[in-house]
């Protein structure tokens, strides 16, 4: 299973193919989250931050070539796989030119898209060594090990879906996330109440005082918020 730290953004119109590549690459240990436009891609690229973009080039009003040609024109240089039809031979070109790291043809085999997925992001993290840690009155977490110790050096055991939370927020350091971002991304669907219960979890393994949280807060009629030393 790949590490849970890692953040996929999937564009694609496609409902149906939409919702099998965020249920596959969930089960492959991914962070995911799907938009099903350039619009609802704008608006998730604002408020998180991505490893990595898989974008169906075939989309109404704007379409894939077009969004990352914004995308890089703004500067912006996280890694994207292109979504093409099958013969489009034109479409590749132009995506690459425009500044796309790889391509694959519809339809495709999800290992593969795993292989292109892992390959870019090995390419990435090599040319990229940056160790992200969050800091708790003495218990660290490592982002990009997935790690959590305690005072003394020695890893404390956290669950998929609380290293999952833990690298969310950590990426997102004073942003608050609604309940319902949460259960989305979680994949728990509407039941709320699941995403309460995992963050009492996590805040018994962050928190002294679980009653008055100081890192993981609630913000009153929002979220929830991660701030750290």
């Amino acid at each position: 299973m790949q590490e849970i730290s890692k953040h996929i953004l999937v564009v694609d119109d496609d409902t149906r193919l939409r919702s099998l590549l965020q249920r596959y690459l969930r089960e492959q240990g991914y962070l995911v989250t799907a938009a099903k436009d350039a619009n609802e891609a704008e608006m998730f690229l604002e408020k998180y931050i991505f490893d990595i973009l898989i974008v169906d080039i075939m989309m109404p009003k704007i379409n894939g070539l077009d969004f990352l040609k914004g995308l890089r024109g703004r500067g912006n240089t996280v890694p994207v796989i292109l979504l093409t039809a099958m013969g489009e031979a034109a479409d590749r070109i132009s995506g690459l030119e425009i500044g796309a790291d790889d391509y694959i043809a519809k339809p495709f085999e999800p290992k593969e898209l795993i292989l292109r997925i892992n390959n870019i992001l090995r390419r990435t993290s090599q040319a990229k060594e940056i160790a992200v840690k969050l800091n708790f009155h003495g218990i660290s977490y490592d982002i990009d090990k997935g790690e959590l110790k305690d005072e003394n050096g020695k890893i404390v055991h956290i669950t998929p879906v609380e290293r999952l939370l833990l690298s969310l927020f950590g990426k997102n350091i004073g942003e608050v996330h609604t309940r319902e971002e949460l259960a989305e991304i979680l994949g728990v669907g509407e039941n709320l109440r699941t995403v309460d219960v995992q963050i009492t979890r996590l805040r018994k393994k962050i928190e002294k005082d679980t009653k008055n949280p100081r890192y993981l807060q609630t913000v009153r009629g929002k979220g929830y918020m991660l701030i750290s030393d």
